[in-house]
């Protein structure tokens, strides 16, 4: 698997690359992940191919790895591994993701995650419309990703939803403080402001518990730091945000665009604590308005505290939104997330053998051809062969 973003940074991408890494390695595939680092990997089965750089994209900070050193270890690496099936997360971002798809020294299968807009989409959609004709089997996480991919490199994609390790959140239950989480980038598009500013609308015990950073971090503390109900955690480690989120009486994701599928609403809702979030569409994908969450409209501070109020005062409400989340989380495990990614790789090796998708490498490493191992004749997997599993 190959992800552009920094795995030691935290990100949805990152998140769901690495949590399907851990689940097909528990079926007993054989699976690396190849991405930047800044610091120590965070898993074994990571191998880190250089430092990222942040990078302005769909109104967010993209931690990236564009520069040359990331593209050579990305070379080295598929061609050392010899993979059976490469599969590309967000795969026309510059970096290692890119890399792998000019590269395509194995079936590729591509998983697109951004919806909303894209200003790179729109200027160089001529030349990623050219190199998205490389990916041989395409997947979105959501209608409104397979929107924003179609608009500008065309093609057919099938809506696979994101996983989440449903393990890892459920837990027995503990006291709750009344208290509302949030956790998410410090930006516009995130909604913070709006949450800050209706807390001026809810009572005097109610606190706010706001996790990780960003670039209004600073300008947020300098508007709402007087109140003393709003503790600031900073970036926390996935042990602490699920502890909060066990811990909270309720989680608000205020998001106001550009999300393209609620990852966050199923956490909290797998870690039964009812949720608040915006209608906005990338949490209608997953969340139900007065049945597994209650949806606001954005951007609305006082309608936002209402509902914030009316979770809170009524216990009946709160009890039925978490059975109800808890079941809709139950649907988007990681574990069956896996087993539809491992019929499509299946499928991307059928493509292969059949001689419908051809390995091709790019003109300008063909000086280079004989060294590749995948295409030389050299044992595509460890075991001899692929009847033990796919190497992703």
């Amino acid at each position: 698997m190959v992800c552009p973003y920094s795995l030691t940074v935290p990100g949805g991408v990152q998140q769901q690359v690495l949590g399907l890494a851990r689940a097909m390695r528990a079926k007993g595939h054989e699976v690396r992940v190849l991405g930047p680092c800044d610091g120590p990997p965070p898993e074994s089965f990571v191998t880190p191919l250089g430092n990222s750089l942040p990078h302005a994209a769909n109104g967010s900070i993209a931690p990236l790895a564009p520069d040359v050193p990331a593209a050579l270890r990305t070379i080295r690496a598929l061609n050392d591994e010899a993979f059976d099936v490469l599969h590309v997360h967000e795969p026309l971002v510059p970096g290692p993701s890119l890399s792998a798809v000019l590269m395509k020294l194995a079936p590729v299968v591509a998983t697109f995650h951004s919806a909303g807009e894209s200003a790179a989409y729109r200027v160089f959609n001529r030349q990623l419309t050219r190199i998205a004709s490389r990916i041989d089997i395409r997947v979105a996480v959501s209608k409104d990703a397979v929107e924003l991919a179609r608009r500008y490199v065309g093609g057919e994609y099938e809506v696979l939803f994101n996983g989440i390790e449903l393990e890892t959140f459920a837990g027995p239950d503990v006291p709750r403080e009344n208290a509302v989480f949030y956790v998410g980038r410090h930006e516009p598009r995130k909604g913070l402001g709006v949450l800050l500013e209706a807390m001026r609308h809810l009572p005097a015990d109610v606190r706010l518990w706001v996790a990780s950073d960003g670039p209004e971090t600073a300008e947020l503390k300098q508007a709402y730091g007087a109140d003393d109900r709003i503790e600031w955690l900073g970036r926390i480690s996935d042990a602490e945000k699920i502890r909060r989120l066990r811990s909270a009486r309720a989680f608000c994701a205020p998001s106001l665009r550009g999300e393209s599928f609620g990852i966050v609403l199923l956490e909290a809702m797998a870690s039964s604590v009812p949720v608040i979030a915006s209608r906005i569409d990338g949490y209608t994908n997953v969340a139900t308005h007065d049945h597994d969450a209650v949806l606001v409209e954005p951007q609305n501070p006082r309608v936002l505290a209402e509902a914030i109020a009316r979770v809170l005062a009524d216990p009946r409400l709160s009890s039925r939104l978490v059975a109800a989340g808890v079941e809709t989380a139950k649907k988007y495990s990681m574990d069956s997330l896996a087993d539809n990614y491992v019929e499509i790789y299946r499928r991307a090796l059928v493509l292969e053998e059949s001689d419908v998708t051809v390995i091709e490498v790019p003109r300008m490493l063909r000086r280079f051809e004989d060294r590749f191992l995948r295409r030389s004749g050299a044992p595509r997997s460890r075991s001899g062969g692929r009847a033990a599993g796919e190497r992703t």
